[in-house]
C-alpha cells in the first residue's frame, strides 16, 4: 500500500493528528501473549511493588508502538516508516482500577530529508509524565 500523504505537499512543522490509546491490565495479558513477554512487573501487581515500581507497567515496546501508530495513521501505510528509534523515560503506569491508563501521542514533522523522507518527532505522555524521550521516526513519502 503506497503512503497517501505527498512529499511536496508537507511542511516543516506539519502537525499529524494526535491519538491517544487507553492501557488496561487485560490489554496487557494479550500483549504478553502475543509477544512473549510475561514479565510478572506487565500483570502482578504484589511483584511490580516489590522491585520497586509503583504499580504495573505497560511493556515499553508496548509504549513504543501504540506511539508509532499516530506515524502509519497519518500515511494510511506501515510500510512507510523505515527507521524508528526511542528512549524510554518514564513507565506507563497501569492501574487495576477498571480504567486503567492512557497514552497521548502527538507528532510534528521536524525535518524534510533526501530521497522523499521526513522526520517525525513524536511526543508521548501518560498520566500528565512523558514516558518516551527523542522519539523520532524517518517516513519515507510518495
Amino acid at each position: 500500500m503506497a503512503t497517501t500523504v505527498k512529499y511536496d505537499e508537507v511542511e516543516v512543522g506539519t502537525e499529524l493528528p494526535a491519538q491517544s490509546f487507553p492501557v488496561t491490565r487485560a490489554t496487557l495479558v494479550r500483549y504478553a501473549g502475543a509477544s512473549g513477554d510475561f514479565n510478572p512487573i506487565h500483570w502482578n501487581e504484589k511483584f511490580a511493588v516489590e522491585v520497586g515500581l509503583p504499580d504495573v507497567i505497560a511493556h515499553g515496546m508496548f509504549t513504543m508502538a501504540e506511539a508509532v501508530r499516530v506515524v502509519t495513521d497519518w500515511t494510511g501505510d506501515p510500510g512507510s516508516v523505515v527507521e524508528y528509534g526511542v528512549r524510554f523515560t518514564k513507565p506507563v503506569v497501569v492501574p487495576d482500577d477498571g480504567r486503567g491508563a492512557v497514552i497521548e501521542v502527538s507528532g510534528k514533522v521536524a525535518a524534510k530529508l533526501d530521497d522523499h523522507t521526513v522526520r517525525v518527532d513524536l511526543t508521548a505522555t501518560s498520566a500528565g509524565q512523558k514516558v518516551l524521550g527523542m522519539s523520532r521516526a524517518v517516513v519515507r513519502l510518495s
